[in-house]
């Protein structure tokens, strides 16, 4: 502002600015030398005005939502309790069922969590014996038989088969085995999310007993 005032003080000692008014309707004349330097004033003026009064403009601010901690998803929680592995006990064997007096499988199936522990479980139970090959690189051979599917999903069914003293199942199977004839026992576990499990236990041939 100094250097504009010093501007004014020097144009106004070398020339003077005359404005003769003549009056006409409506109108006001300006002579013509000091119209023009008048015209440069109000500009010079105009510009300091407006780079003194504005100032460097701030940086947007970026306003930030805070974003909400997601929940943890409850699905997977539950199926890490829910069943993962079976696993055939050894107690599994050829036996005669005291009451038919015929040949049978002595099945024990324990269900396993992600965590290992036994746990009972609503699931549907399959089983298929298969013939092994001996000294093959792909053992199971021809399947000789498939029993109906044990549906455990209802309490009732659940507690008949389940023996809380072995945290497992019992099943009894029928069947009558060849002699020095080893088998495959394959077990699948079919749980409510549509998963599938399967365990595979060898079982060796009665004069092995």
């Amino acid at each position: 502002m100094k250097t504009f005032k010093k501007f004014l003080d020097c144009f106004s000692a070398k020339r003077e600015i005359k404005v003769s008014k003549v009056f006409y309707p409506g109108k006001i004349k300006l002579t013509g030398y000091s119209f023009s330097n008048l015209v440069v004033v109000l500009f010079l003026f105009a510009l300091l005005f407006i780079s003194g009064c504005g100032g460097p403009e701030a940086p947007p601010v970026k306003v930030t939502e805070p974003t909400a901690e997601k929940e943890p998803d409850k699905i997977s929680i539950y199926e890490e309790y829910s069943p993962q592995k079976i696993d055939i006990l050894p107690l599994t064997e050829f036996n005669i069922n005291k009451n038919t007096q015929e040949d049978e499988i002595h099945l024990f199936v324990s269900l396993l969590d992600s965590f290992g522990s036994k746990i009972k479980s609503p699931c549907t139970i399959r089983a298929e014996l298969y013939v092994r090959v001996q000294r093959s690189s792909d053992p199971k051979g021809d399947r000789v038989m498939i029993w109906p599917d044990v549906d455990l999903n209802s309490h009732v069914h659940n507690n008949e088969y389940w023996r809380d003293f072995l945290r497992a199942y019992e099943f009894e199977l029928p069947f009558e085995p060849q002699v020095n004839q080893t088998y495959i026992l394959e077990v699948t576990c079919l749980v409510p999310s549509n998963k599938r499990i399967t365990a595979e236990f060898i079982l060796k041939p009665q004069s092995e007993f």
